[in-house]
This record gives C-alpha cells, sequence and structure tokens, in this order.
C-alpha cells in the first residue's frame, strides 16, 4: 500500500512579512509622542510666564501709591517714609517681572520698567521724571495683561 502525502493548508506557503507595518506602527508612535511633549512643554513655559506677569503686576499694585515729588521746588527736601512691606511688594513684582521675561521675551519691557520703578523705590528718589515714567509704563503694561 502506497500512502500519498497531501500538504496541509498553509504548510508550505508564505503569508507576507508584517515587519513594515509593526515599523510604521512605532514610528507614528514615537512621532506623535514627540509632538506632544513638546507643545506640553510650550504651552507649560508660557503659562508659567504669563501668571508670573500676571503675579508682578499685582504685587506692584499692591505697593500702593508711590510719591511723585518731581513738581518740587528745586532744593526742596522731601522724605517719604515706606513701610517695610511696600519694599517686599516692589521686590517680588521685581522679581516676578524677571522670571516672566527670562521664561519669555515678550515680557522683556515689563521687567525693564518694573525694575526701573523699583530702583526708584529703593533709592528712595521720587522726584526721577524716568522712575515715574517707568511706573506709568508698567501701569499701563501690567493692563493689557
Amino acid at each position: 500500500m502506497q500512502q500519498t502525502l497531501v500538504p496541509e493548508a498553509g504548510v508550505g506557503t508564505t503569508e507576507p512579512s508584517r515587519r513594515p507595518q509593526v515599523l510604521t506602527a512605532v514610528a507614528g508612535f514615537v512621532i506623535g509622542g514627540g509632538v506632544i511633549g513638546m507643545l506640553w512643554a510650550l504651552s507649560g513655559v508660557n503659562a508659567g510666564a504669563l501668571e508670573d506677569a500676571q503675579a508682578a503686576c499685582s504685587a506692584l499694585a499692591r505697593v500702593g501709591t508711590i510719591p511723585d515729588t518731581t513738581d518740587s521746588a528745586p532744593g526742596e527736601r522731601t522724605v517719604a517714609v515706606l513701610a517695610p512691606e511696600v519694599l517686599h511688594r516692589m521686590t517680588a513684582a521685581r522679581e516676578l517681572s524677571a522670571a516672566a521675561a527670562a521664561a519669555n521675551d515678550t515680557y522683556r519691557p515689563l521687567a525693564d520698567h518694573i525694575d526701573g520703578v523699583s530702583r526708584m523705590v529703593f533709592s528712595l528718589h521720587f522726584n526721577q521724571i524716568s522712575g515715574q515714567r517707568h511706573l506709568a509704563q508698567a501701569e499701563q503694561l501690567c493692563t493689557q495683561l
């Protein structure tokens, strides 16, 4: 008796490789993950900078009224006394605006103007026209945030 061998279905036939599909899926995952990570990183920086700028403006507003002695008569000496919390708030405004500018250069003008105000306040020279101009510009920029 002779046996005849019949090949089983699928034996000896080759299926198409899944390698290209797997490589495409992995590449898509890597590229998608990279894009999501980049968007997440960029959104965090800008959001933090905006919050720092807004906090700087709040601290500047809480400083209160800064004396303006630019109209005093020449030789007239006016001395303003500031409470320690005013100086702390001015320092906070300066540092927060600098942090915002470091994270996003859009806030550089705000940081520069608040720095000018802080130099005037810390020196107690409220008759500085440039310091008063910095104050007006900082307040204007704060209204735009």
